[in-house]
């Protein structure tokens, strides 16, 4: 292999990433230690891992952003029936994490910790909502900090709640 300063090396992680990469592998199977980028190797370490946790809050904020929408914006969207996409979209993002902590168990732990990192990219996306159905979100006051603990955004059933209206 050719030799590359410490120097090149952190230089070529932003100009040929799977090169980078491919060095660095050769580096730490040589054990030439002193030669790996270990600051941007690290850092690529810490993303690996948080991909997933990421994955999980996106999921997660799009149950909030729905329960939300079903507790605040039925009348706008017509209805209750217009809700039950919402509640077949908090279903599925359910199974979804539970796919996931099958995979990745100690995320279970780690998720309940991002609730409200997940309200804001439901905030964003209750935004977006009202404004694609031309209503100014300004005017909604959504609240800064998340509604909904951890455990009614991953167990209140909606469909439950229909049947209650029904028979109210």
């Amino acid at each position: 292999m050719k030799t590359i300063s410490k120097e090149e090396l952190r230089e070529l992680y932003y100009r040929d990433f799977p090169l980078w990469a491919e060095i660095n592998y050769e580096l730490l199977k040589e054990k030439a230690y002193e030669l790996v980028d270990w600051e941007n190797l690290l850092e690529e370490i810490w993303d690996m891992g948080r991909k997933h946790l990421d994955s999980g809050i996106s999921h997660l904020a799009v149950i909030l952003e729905h329960l939300y929408k079903w507790d605040n914006f039925r009348n706008l969207a017509g209805g209750e029936s217009a809700g039950h996409g919402w509640i077949e979209s908090i279903e599925d993002a359910r199974s979804r994490l539970k796919a996931l902590f099958k995979k990745y168990p100690s995320l279970r732990h780690k998720l309940p910790q991002e609730i409200e990192s997940a309200w804001i990219d439901a905030v964003a996306e209750l935004e977006i909502w009202l404004r694609d159905n031309n209503y100014n979100p300004e005017e909604f006051h959504l609240p800064e900090e998340c509604p909904y603990t951890y455990a009614e955004a991953m167990t209140r059933d909606l469909r439950k709640e229909i049947g209650n209206f029904a028979n109210a």
